[in-house]
């Protein structure tokens, strides 16, 4: 047996996955000592202040040792997996090297191979090159194939059975948002890449499960179901998303002066408008429900109130105007409350900000949201509505002005053309920074937001 060497063991240590984040908590490892990795393969999955996030190793070699068991909490920049890169795959790069055309064809495996969801995370260093994966020549242990898999859009497959379907990330969402196997799809692209048409049309005889019309974020796991087995009290330690959503809102309500303004609308024409979209052939394959239309009446009240969409800026004592709008979605996960936000919502069309939810919905769903996805919002819509509540009194979240609460959408009576009649009506509120905002502009924003789902169409004369 030969003996490894310390300059043959790489180190793997702990990356900073967000903006000043310090520490992160090993949830799960996906590898043991003497499986063999390869560059970009995922080895464990970690949970932050901020989000769950998977770490992809930078080299080839096999696993000598795993530093820390999982549940335990690591900081940044400390090693947590050895690696010897002189054995498995590794032994083998010297005699795959690519010739220089190779570097050629990189940019058409990118698309076969994982990207790494990490802030601040660079490229690998070494001297392995990546190169198009084809599946029998592919090492991956016993108990990493399902999980190689899975990663591969693949949950009954492994790698060495077929090779990977080649498809960007969006459109992988996509799929799986349609229960399509990109396995099935016909390729239409340039290189066999497969498009969203392709997934479209793979989808078409196959009617995609809706969801509920309010229920547009994930639900929160269900409440622990006390025992009374004798035990008085369970104390469960704070950190994680937790820790970092506690000490985020207090420090938002001790800081910003809520001001929080409330009105009741009939949506009934909203609500129609939904059900037509549904059937509209520009919407199919997408999500739409009414905190789509929602949404668009929102950013169309901005456009018309562009003061709402600012921050604060304590240290400088000056108010910044926001000329872009990260529209963020609070999301109930297993994990506590994150809010992902959509990048640019204000200049996105209907179709693609019901896309951009699609898919922001699905992330959080999966525990795959992240940290930059949370970054950087200026606006926010809670959906308390989706667990049967009214409204209630939103806290901002730091950094931003404006927070809209949607309540449950209810058949209620009311007054509509001097009779009263059964009408589908829901309740808003609206959490406003009044350092920057005052009441004549909090309550234009919220009566605009209100008159848009009462006539949707000002969606089309307003915009």
């Amino acid at each position: 047996m030969t003996t490894m060497t310390e300059a043959s063991v790489r180190e793997f240590k702990m990356p900073d996955v967000g903006e000043g984040l310090t520490e992160a908590e090993i949830l799960k490892w996906y590898v043991q000592p003497g499986d063999t990795v390869t560059d970009g393969q995922v080895v464990c999955e970690v949970e932050t202040a901020k989000a769950a996030v998977e770490l992809p190793i930078p080299y080839d070699g096999v696993v000598r040792e795993l530093h820390f068991p999982e549940g335990t909490t690591v900081d940044v920049g400390t090693s947590i997996i050895a690696v010897d890169v002189t054995g498995g795959a590794a032994a083998e790069a010297p005699a795959e090297q690519p010739e220089p055309a190779a570097e050629e064809a990189e940019p058409e495996a990118k698309p076969q191979g994982r990207q790494p969801v990490l802030v601040g995370y660079g490229v690998a260093t070494s001297s392995t090159k990546r190169r198009p994966r084809k599946g029998p020549e592919v090492t991956v242990p016993a108990p990493a194939q399902a999980i190689q898999a899975e990663l591969n859009g693949h949950g009954h497959d492994t790698v060495a059975d077929r090779p990977r379907p080649l498809a960007k990330p969006p459109v992988r969402k996509l799929a799986k948002d349609l229960g399509v196997d990109l396995a099935t799809v016909h390729p239409s692209g340039p290189d066999g890449i497969i498009t969203r048409e392709d997934v479209h049309a793979a989808a078409t005889p196959m009617p995609a499960e809706q969801p509920a019309p309010v229920a547009t974020v994930p639900a929160a796991a269900p409440a622990p179901v006390a025992s009374y087995d004798g035990t008085r009290e369970t104390r469960i330690p704070v950190k994680g998303v937790r820790k970092a959503t506690a000490a985020a809102m207090v420090g938002s309500a001790f800081t910003a002066p809520h001001v929080t303004e409330f009105v009741t609308v009939d949506v009934t024409r909203t609500m129609k408008l939904v059900e037509e979209l549904k059937q509209d052939k520009e919407m199919q394959g997408l999500r739409v429900n009414p905190l789509l239309l929602i949404a668009k009446a929102l950013l169309v009240a901005i456009k018309r109130n562009p003061g709402i969409n600012a921050s604060w800026d304590e240290a400088n004592q000056e108010i910044v105007q926001k000329h872009y709008v990260n529209l963020g979605i609070a999301a109930a996960t297993p994990r506590g409350l994150i809010v992902p936000n959509i990048k640019d919502a204000h200049d996105k069309t209907l179709p693609q900000l019901a896309e951009a939810l699609g898919e922001l919905v699905a992330t959080a769903r999966e525990g795959k949201t992240s940290p930059a996805a949370m970054q950087g919002g200026t606006v926010t819509i809670t959906n308390v509505g989706v667990f049967g509540v009214d409204t209630g009194t939103p806290i901002l979240n730091p950094g931003e002005s404006a927070i809209l609460a949607v309540g449950a959408i209810k058949l209620q009576p009311w007054v509509h053309k001097g009779k009263v009649k059964p009408r589908q009506v829901t309740t808003l509120a609206l959490s406003f920074d009044h350092r920057l905002v005052d009441g004549e502009l909090g309550s234009k924003v919220l009566a605009d937001v209100a008159a848009i789902l009462e006539q949707p169409k000002r969606l089309i004369t307003w915009a």
